[in-house]
């Protein structure tokens, strides 16, 4: 019995978790900051969160990890799960479109 419902692209995961690619990590404004601010319960504000993010210089890098790496919880990047999946969606679609 498999508990993965997808296929998933090791290949992706492995670059993901490069450690290059957590450089940017160090740089980032949620350093020290209380983890709970990024993981609220469902329901609570996320504006202090993303105020963190709005002023940070490495916004992109972290909403790009977490769009790579399927990050479904949190706030990444600026963005809620709810926010990411949206962007997704539309970069699915207009890959869709470059394609055809």
């Amino acid at each position: 019995m498999s508990f993965i419902s997808q296929p998933v692209d090791l290949e992706g995961l492995r670059h993901a978790l490069a450690f290059d690619d957590l450089a940017w990590h160090d740089r980032a404004n949620c350093q020290g900051a209380n983890a709970d601010l990024f993981f609220p319960e469902r329901g609570a504000s996320t504006r202090a969160a993303k105020a963190i993010c709005r002023e940070c210089q490495v916004r992109g890098e972290c909403l790009d990890f977490a769009l790579r790496s399927g990050e479904k919880f949190g706030i990444w990047g600026g963005l809620s799960e709810r926010e990411r999946r949206r962007v997704r969606r539309e970069r699915q679609v207009a890959a869709a479109r470059r394609a055809s």
